[in-house]
Parts: structure tokens; sequence; C-alpha cells
């Protein structure tokens, strides 16, 4: 049986299918943050329009979330950056993807791994709710912290939770 989180946002409920057989320790490290209910309360805080929508790393007042260890990076594990895939968010080390996620919202194949072994794993698909994540990257957007892509109104995660 798949394993498939359920994220309940303010815009409505987005459902996600993990592929742990191309990303195990990407799909491991996603559920924990999951499990010990990291992600409830949380803000989407990045959205650009046409390329994805970014979440899972700040409360609403833009205070950042502590986290875990950074994880090694599976980008390279066959699955691509389309449009509706799920992909953990990181910074310019490739192996520095800690609980920040996005969901695709068009094709982005420059996302993929490259022949440097970079790129941003992706570890799952929504299989539900992708109305609602084109909702998400409808919303006005401005500037807040270190963001230019914040939402103008809050894009609240009100809780993740494994699917029965």
């Amino acid at each position: 049986m798949a394993e498939t989180v359920v994220i309940e946002t303010s815009k409505g409920n987005i459902e996600v299918e993990l592929k742990r057989e191309f990303a195990p320790i990407t799909v491991e490290n996603f559920v924990k943050y999951v499990e010990s209910k990291h992600y409830d309360g949380t803000v989407f805080h990045r959205v650009i329009k046409g390329f994805m929508v970014q979440g899972g790393g700040f409360a609403s007042n833009g205070k950042e979330k502590s986290v875990r260890a950074p994880i090694r990076l599976e980008a390279g594990n066959g699955l691509q950056n389309k449009n509706g895939t799920i992909a953990m968010a990181r910074t310019n080390e490739p192996n520095s993807a800690t609980a920040q996620f996005f969901i695709n919202v068009a094709d982005n194949s420059f996302l993929d791994a490259g022949s440097n072994g970079d790129g941003y794993a992706v570890f799952g698909k929504v299989v539900s709710g992708m109305e609602v994540v084109q909702a998400i990257e409808k919303v006005k957007t401005g500037s807040k912290g270190h963001y230019d892509d914040w939402p103008a109104e809050d894009v609240l995660i009100k809780k993740a939770y494994m699917k029965k």
C-alpha cells in the first residue's frame, strides 16, 4: 500500500503519495517531520507562479523553525521535477535539505540531477488536491524577511499526517 501524507492547508487538503523506493532517506526524513508535527502551524512562505510553492520551515510570524540535521541528496533517483511532484528544498550545498519542501507547479527539468550530481530530490507526487496547490500558486506575494515571494495573506499548513 502506498504511503500517503495529507497536508491540511487554509486553502484545502493536499494528498501526497510518497515514493520510498526511489528516495528512502528523503521519505524517512519527511515522515519523521510529519509524525513529530513539525509542519503543523507552518506556512507556505515562498510562492512563485509558474514554478513552485514552498513550505515547511516558517511560522506565520516569519520565525524559522528548528530542524534536525541535513540529509544526503537523493536527486539522481530517476524521479523528475514534473508538475505535481514534491521535492526537498535545500541551500546551494547539495546535502543540506532538512524540513522544507516544495511542490512543482510546472515541469522544472532544470531542477533535476545534473552530471555533477546536484539537483533537487523528488520524493513523491500530489495524488489529490492539485487544485489546492494551484490556488496557493495564485496568491498575491510580497516581501517578508529575506523572501520576495512571501504570500501577502498566510497560507497555513494546519496539520500534516499519514493517511491511514
